[in-house]
């Protein structure tokens, strides 16, 4: 990957660190492969980047299929809401999704917006 001198955004690790200083209630956030592969992240040293790029492409794969199912079209996001917050995976392109974990406080339609800004950013990358 070419680094854009100093430019805001400039390589996918980048991305997700602007991404997650935006929204301070964001706790990790990985790119990945639309077949399950990690390509870039911002995770806790104790998080598995290589597991949650596959239950990633998981998600992805049943969301599509339920959404083909009953006829709501091509998925944009997969919004999984836990007892202490949520996992939102959002297409990043063609081939890669942006997954982000944030804690249950957020404001939701912030991460939604930085994270379609963040989405942009990383599909205009790879």
């Amino acid at each position: 990957m070419e680094t854009d001198s100093g430019a805001k955004g400039g390589t996918l690790e980048q991305v997700l660190k602007d991404l997650e200083a935006s929204v301070s209630e964001i706790e990790a956030a990985i790119v990945v492969s639309t077949e399950g592969l990690p390509i870039a992240s911002a995770l806790p040293a104790d998080v598995d980047e290589t597991k949650i790029a596959a239950m990633t492409a998981a998600m992805l794969s049943l969301g599509e299929r339920a959404s083909s199912e009953l006829g709501k079209g091509e998925i944009e996001q997969i919004f999984v809401k836990g007892k202490d917050g949520y996992i939102i995976v959002m297409g990043a392109g063609s081939n890669a999704v942006l997954t982000v974990s944030a804690r249950k406080d957020v404001k939701l339609g912030l991460v939604f917006l930085d994270m379609k800004r963040a989405a942009d950013r990383v599909a205009e990358l790879i």
